[in-house]
């Protein structure tokens, strides 16, 4: 299965593993604030499932895990925003529009720039 999941392209992976984060933590969450008893249980038990989902396919890329963290956390506030929106009806303010450019900036060049040894 482990070589199955390597001959993932990385930017397929790397949704993946943000999309599984998010939701775990949106799950989480929502058990938190917003239910009790086995219901909570169930929303703590399927966030655990979803961020064990997230770490097995981040650390399932085949690169420098320090190259491609650029590229996570840039996606990662991409899909964050998105969860937010769908999950908890929350729209992301000016704030966080320019912090988002620069989480977003940041990740590319830590990913992309290939500067001299």
């Amino acid at each position: 299965m482990f070589n199955t999941l390597q001959r993932i392209p990385i930017p397929l992976l790397i949704v993946l593993a943000t999309t599984l984060e998010v939701s775990g933590d949106a799950l989480v969450r929502l058990g938190i604030y917003q239910h009790m008893g086995l219901v909570r249980l169930a929303c703590f038990l399927g966030g655990a499932t979803l961020l064990f989902g997230y770490a097995s396919f981040l650390n399932t890329a085949p690169v420098d895990f320090a190259r491609i963290v650029g590229l996570y956390l840039a996606t990662l506030f991409v899909v964050w925003q998105i969860i937010s929106f769908a999950v908890f009806k929350t729209l992301p303010g000016l704030p966080i529009l320019l912090g988002g450019t620069l989480i977003i900036s940041g990740g590319l060049i830590v990913t992309f720039w290939n500067a001299p040894a």
